[in-house]
């Protein structure tokens, strides 16, 4: 009954066609989430390698230090798959084709983050990290240049 009311409705005053050119109203699109979590990998990967081994034969300095590698491990994975997420959308649901005339290596730049996303979950390699950070940076540039507005890249480091 509900379904033919609104039915009915719909008739006599059809919605006018709305055209919008992301997903969602613009402005809620930004790729600063996908930085702060690759800049957290970057500082995880940090720690993962300064994290020193305690001395045999000491089971509670082995069991805090499997602890804390386990969750620096963890936190690291979780934060490179957010970089990655927000990448993913950012490509997927704000750029469109008109933007590839724009920035012609729009779609090299998002699969070689992603890719860099996928690299520093299954490895423990700094350099790696800092290179992610870095295709966030150029995504930023991109970013930034298809809404003819210059915002300033920084760092919480």
């Amino acid at each position: 009954m509900f379904d033919r009311i609104l039915e009915q409705l719909e008739r006599r005053s059809p919605a006018p066609e709305a055209k919008a050119h992301c997903d969602a109203p613009c402005g809620v699109y930004d790729p600063a989430s996908a930085r702060i979590a690759a800049e957290a990998v970057l500082s995880l990967t940090k720690k993962i390698l300064a994290l020193a081994p305690p001395a045999a034969g000491d089971p509670a300095a082995n069991v805090a230090y499997q602890n804390t590698l386990t969750r620096y491990i963890l936190i690291k994975e979780e934060q490179a798959h957010l970089a990655k997420r927000d990448l993913l959308v950012l490509w997927t649901d704000y750029f469109k084709p008109d933007h590839v005339k724009e920035v012609p290596n729009l779609h090299e730049m998002f699969w070689k983050a992603a890719k860099l996303c996928s690299d520093c979950k299954q490895s423990v390699n700094e350099q790696k990290a800092t290179d992610l950070l870095k295709a966030i940076q150029e995504i930023h540039g991109a970013f930034w240049k298809t809404k003819k507005r210059e915002v300033p890249w920084y760092t919480a480091a």
